[in-house]
């Protein structure tokens, strides 16, 4: 049974999803207006984990994470530039798709746009008018927090808090300072639609709660984002919606990850202390920037070093090199034959063990630094076995387990993939294998010169040997 941290009752609970086993999950994705920082980067890596794991666990997972594509910093970034809001907007979407790619992240069952659904965010807001929890002012329309009593039930804030000592700035509209916009009126030079209350565009909250009601109906299972959005941006979600649809809780579970920061302190662009998602991705190995960003617990905070980032270069090498050490052993036994020790034994164990403990560490809120520590005794288990055992069935075994746990956290340690068909890639094989066997015949026939220029040659080509007591393996890099 998986069990979850739910911000919104603040304990963990039992995953029950409402309808079965499918799972309804929709993560607040980025406002379009820059370039991803390796801290929204983080975001976007936990909960594609999390859906992988509830994928891995049998659920069918509709997922959905939204552009905001119109928002008041893309309105002053495009015209700083000069250019069209949507112009803008392109520009980053496709910036968000090739990081997101290179972090192997699945893509969405659907990417909405904001701009996409104005007139199912208009129906909602007359819907909150009819209701009497929200008012119109001179063409802006605002959500009237006073007449909604649950306000604060996901972050804890007290209303009354909120309201003390502040002020409405003379310029405002607004009744009440916590009261929040659900529609702007129209200004000068800014894109706008037609309304009810006259020209304007959407507030910010309105975009994601249509866009979850839309795809995902009211209530749905999981809504997710960084711990900065749960106010007043969640918050404000749940008070919009539930007024709409008079539902008590129209999201069972709220998960939101920790912050990235730089010497304890928050990564942000509005602090300056941030580095970008490409700079970082085009200086490191771009899976160990993604087991980097796993390898604290998605609830906890993450400190962003050089250090921790060559680390996980490391672990990733490990993780591949144990699984060359499996293939490389499968090779040597197709060609030698098949048998059995103790060591296959101790094999077929460990993959039992591995499992049940990367289950137990994941079952547990998604305890990835618990899962790697599980796949890492694994690879103690396959260094010390491996070169021993005599059964391709068992390494194969082996292989696959690891190998599907790691693609659960986003890992691929498949092996290295030429250009070309499927069959080109068979025809390498088959021509590897044959100068192979050409240099043990020269080695044995003490033609040590043929041999070392075989050696040299491939390896020229990105194809290195290893010798064993068993015989040579080779890899592609």
């Amino acid at each position: 049974m998986i069990t979850l941290y739910n911000t919104r009752t603040r304990k963990k609970e039992e995953f029950e999803p409402l309808n079965d086993r499918k799972v309804g999950m929709y993560v607040c994705g980025p406002t379009v207006y820059d370039y991803p920082h390796i801290g929204n980067a983080r975001s976007f890596v936990v909960f594609d984990m999390i859906r992988r794991y509830l994928e891995y666990r049998g659920y069918n997972v509709y997922y959905v994470t939204n552009f905001t594509d119109i928002d008041d910093k893309m309105i002053d970034r495009a015209n700083k530039e000069g250019i069209e809001v949507s112009e803008l907007a392109e520009k980053f979407i496709a910036e968000y798709r090739q990081i997101a790619n290179e972090l192997n992240i699945k893509p969405a069952n659907i990417n909405p746009r904001a701009t996409e659904h104005i007139s199912q965010m208009i129906e909602m807001i007359e819907k909150i008018l009819d209701h009497g929890t929200a008012y119109v002012a001179e063409g802006d329309v605002y959500f009237d927090v006073s007449e909604f009593e649950q306000y604060g039930q996901l972050s804890g804030v007290d209303p009354e808090e909120l309201s003390a000592g502040a002020r409405v700035g003379v310029d405002e509209k607004k009744q009440d300072p916590r009261d929040f916009a659900l529609w702007k009126a129209e200004k000068p030079g800014e894109p706008s639609w037609d309304s009810p209350w006259g020209k304007g565009r959407p507030g910010w909250h309105m975009e994601c709660s249509v866009m979850g009601k839309h795809y995902l109906g009211v209530p749905f299972d999981i809504h997710g984002g960084g711990q900065d959005l749960i106010f007043p941006h969640h918050e404000n979600e749940i008070a919009q919606t539930a007024a709409a649809y008079e539902v008590d809780v129209p999201v069972k579970y709220w998960l939101h990850n920790g912050f990235l920061t730089i010497n304890t302190e928050k990564m942000s662009k509005s602090e300056g202390n941030f580095f970008t998602a490409r700079e970082v991705l085009d200086n490191f190995d771009n899976q160990a920037v993604r087991l980097f960003l796993l390898s604290g617990h998605y609830r906890q905070p993450l400190d962003y070093n050089t250090k921790a980032l060559e680390q996980a270069e490391q672990s990733m090498e490990r993780l591949r090199n144990a699984a060359d050490t499996l293939r490389g052993r499968i090779s040597i036994l197709e060609r030698k034959g098949i048998g059995h020790t103790n060591a296959d034994d101790s094999l077929r164990t460990a993959n039992e063990v591995v499992r049940q403990s990367f289950e137990r560490e994941m079952d547990d809120d998604f305890n990835s630094p618990g899962a790697f520590a599980a796949l890492y005794s694994f690879v103690r288990e396959i260094n010390t076995h491996a070169s021993k055992a005599e059964s391709p069935a068992v390494l194969r075994e082996s292989l696959a387990t690891f190998s599907g746990l790691l693609g659960v956290l986003g890992l691929d340690i498949e092996e290295s993939k030429v250009a070309g068909t499927e069959s080109s890639q068979e025809m390498l094989k088959a021509a590897v294998e044959l100068l192979i066997e050409l240099r043990e015949k020269a080695r044995e026939e003490k033609d040590y010169a043929t041999a070392d220029m075989i050696r040299e040659r491939l390896g020229e080509a990105g194809i290195s040997i290893s010798d064993t007591k068993d015989g040579p393996t080779w890899k592609i890099g």
